[in-house]
């Protein structure tokens, strides 16, 4: 039987993982890599033969690492404001809507501000430890044109009427899709929280890509 190559991106969406994950995969000898042309390849056999063979806290692993695939896909690196000034809730939710609207996530930030502030005025998003999970009552794939969180910090703690009664400085807004990317968003976002060093680098960095690499790679660590 003729053997079958996928290209290093093939093998990223088969694995469903990043392509910096399988070139590190490769640097570690996972995978042997073969020039084909213009582009290198990894023969599938080689792929299957080493998914049938995972034990199980490598099972664990993977699926971490496609975890971390795929909430990349919802938040980048142009997600993320840093240290943006608000006095209050209203403030901080306009602040995330202009943002989502500069990404052309959706096409009008006044309808995205109303309804998160419906949704907040419903219960706070405020969950304890300075963070608030920001999103609409209800699902619009029709006004969200892409899933995506967006990531922001306010240079003050703002009154958000925390269960910890805290103020809140860091703020996820999730537009999502439906209620499994959402679920999913919740529960990475959750476990990431859990730690407080993970925390005390959102309060401190100073770039984008600090927020990213804790949020995406320093999970894998």
């Amino acid at each position: 039987m003729e053997k079958k190559y996928l290209t290093l991106k093939q093998a990223a969406s088969f694995l469903k993982v990043t392509d910096s994950v399988i070139k590190e995969m490769i640097k570690s000898n996972v995978f042997t890599v073969h020039k084909k042309g213009n582009s290198y390849q990894i023969d599938k056999a080689e792929i299957d033969e080493w998914l049938a063979n995972l034990n199980d806290q490598e099972v664990e692993q993977l699926a971490l690492k496609r975890s971390v695939c795929r909430f990349s896909d919802y938040l980048r690196s142009r997600n993320v404001i840093l240290d943006f000034k608000a006095d209050n809730k209203y403030e901080a939710i306009a602040e995330m809507s202009k943002k989502a609207k500069d990404l052309k996530i959706v096409r009008d930030h006044r309808w995205l501000y109303q309804v998160v502030v419906a949704r907040e005025e419903l219960v706070s998003t405020a969950i304890g430890k300075g963070v608030a999970l920001l999103h609409p009552r209800h699902h619009h794939p029709t006004k969200i044109k892409k899933p995506s969180v967006i990531f922001g910090r306010s240079a003050q703690g703002i009154e958000f009427d925390a269960p910890d009664n805290k103020p809140v400085n860091l703020f996820f807004m999730l537009l999502l899709h439906d209620d499994i990317q959402h679920l999913f968003s919740i529960s990475y976002i959750s476990k990431f929280l859990m730690n407080e060093e993970n925390l005390e680098i959102l309060r401190t960095a100073t770039t984008n890509e600090e927020i990213i690499h804790a949020l995406t790679r320093k999970v894998l660590e």
